[in-house]
């Protein structure tokens, strides 16, 4: 006797019971399959989108705001402060590296940072196609944005004041591809990178509007137009001209600031290598920082001193605020997971409910078919079989339910992962499998055996005599 097929042809006789339960478990268990991967890839996109940056220094204001901004680039910037109080605290003797942040502006969507070259080393970002910018209005894409916007190196694009993909477009002062990101998987992908010094040159060194979108700047746009082009037409008087802005292959210097703009002076101490131009930090003692502002200031320490003295040290005796990305990382993870808490508490209902139903219906069935296991018995069935043939059929139900629910579910995030990549949003993926999806299943194994549990006893104990006889 085979009682597989005994189990699934009775299922198939019950089609709108079974396919009800079956449902019922399928999408209690893909509720918790997409809160298992949603929660965990947050998580690890949070940690590896914080690079090992221990601190970051801003203006005043919500430190959460703070490190969404100028890490995650997912808000909007708190305010502006002073390159040179900013240059300060990168010169504490608990900071090992700080990295300066300029933001302002976006193309297509994606956010135009500007920064310094150690920005790529906090993601191990390497240089898929062309080079490092070597200066101003030079632009390196990460892999979503020039698969996005179909930039490649040579083009040139104008940056759209603010970080919506529609606004004010600075048409006048054109940013030149010069390389091409591989993928990271990271906020990296995200992100046009540039020097800081392109920032200022558009925006204005001293008026420079990283928190425009939080009502703390003011637009200088259309007044730095016309200055920029202004410079940008005297660019390289020392050296070489440009002949054509996709002829860029050979290496050259920038004399990007005058007395009276924002542009850098300090082009004399630039290092030269065979193979590249260094610009000079802006966050170097002898750099002019008088009148000049970025968006925030990233740091990162060899002591895990920094983040305990730092913050505290910052926030009481500047007029700037320091917010360590992981106590934000932990509050921001538990506001989320009150609310994941509670959909998995939901989904859990939907199993339990799904699992009453398939006792239910087994138990009910068992009446219409007492005749037809006594007939079975008769045949020359024993007891046991009558016992694993109802196990199987309860087991059938829930393993179907649950493993139909892991497909779903995975389905499901990976669509979220579109969606979200279009939203420019962290990186989502169904095509993986977490380890505690296993346990899914062996909650199926043991649904399947507690539903099933009494109808199948009491078949077990099926009187073939007394059945038969109608009594």
């Amino acid at each position: 006797m085979n009682l597989w097929r005994l189990s699934l042809a009775y299922l198939r006789h019950q089609k709108l019971t079974a396919a009800l339960n079956v449902f019922l478990l399928a999408l209690g268990s893909a509720i918790i399959v997409v809160l298992l991967l949603a929660s965990t890839q947050l998580k690890d996109n949070l940690v590896r989108d914080a690079g090992g940056i221990d601190l970051v220094v801003g203006a005043k204001g919500s430190p959460l705001q703070l490190i969404l901004s100028s890490i995650y680039h997912i808000d909007a910037p708190t305010g502006n402060i002073d390159l040179a109080e900013a240059r300060r605290w990168s010169r504490h003797r608990l900071v090992d590296r700080a990295i300066p942040v300029a933001l302002g502006d976006s193309v297509q969507g994606f956010r135009i940072v500007g920064t310094s070259d150690d920005f790529r080393a906090l993601y191990d970002a390497e240089i898929a196609n062309g080079r490092s910018w070597h200066a101003p209005m030079e632009a390196v894409l990460g892999a979503q944005v020039a698969a996005a916007t179909g930039l490649a190196v040579g083009d040139t694009f104008a940056g759209v004041h603010g970080f919506a993909a529609s606004g004010h477009t600075h048409e006048h002062s054109r940013y030149r591809v010069v390389g091409v990101l591989a993928p990271t998987r990271s906020v990296i992908d995200r992100l046009a990178l540039t020097d800081v010094r392109s920032v200022w040159a558009i925006h204005g060194a001293a008026g420079h509007d990283a928190g425009h979108e939080t009502g703390h700047g003011h637009d200088h746009d259309h007044d730095h137009d016309h200055d920029h082009d202004h410079d940008h037409d005297h660019d390289h008087d020392h050296e070489h001209e440009h002949e054509h802005e996709h002829e860029h292959e050979h290496e050259h210097e920038h004399e990007e600031d005058h007395a009276d703009d924002g542009h850098d002076a300090s082009h004399h101490d630039a290092t030269t290598t065979a193979d590249h131009t260094l610009l000079p930090s802006i966050l170097a003692p002898d750099f002019p920082a008088t009148g000049r502002q970025i968006t925030a200031l990233l740091l990162i320490s060899d002591s895990p001193l920094a983040g305990l003295t730092l913050p505290r040290l910052i926030n009481r005796v500047s007029s700037l605020q320091a917010a360590a990305p992981v106590a934000e990382i932990t509050r921001l993870l538990g506001l989320i997971g009150f609310g994941l808490d509670t959909l998995a508490a939901f989904a859990g209902l939907m199993i339990a409910a799904a699992a009453l139903s398939v006792f239910v219906a087994l138990y009910n069935a068992l009446r219409a078919r007492r005749v037809d296991l006594a007939m079975m018995r008769s045949l020359g069935a024993s007891r046991a079989q009558l016992l694993r043939h109802i196990l199987l059929e309860g087991q059938m139900l829930a393993i179907g339910g649950v493993t139909l629910g892991l497909l779903i579910g995975h389905l499901v995030t990976e669509g979220l992962g579109l969606w979200l990549q279009d939203a420019q949003l962290f990186h989502l993926t169904g095509w993986a499998w977490q380890p505690a999806e296993w346990g899914l299943l062996a909650m199926a194994v043991t649904v399947g055996l507690l539903a099933a549990l009494l109808p199948a006893i009491q078949a077990y104990r099926v009187d073939i005599a007394r059945t038969l006889a109608g009594e």
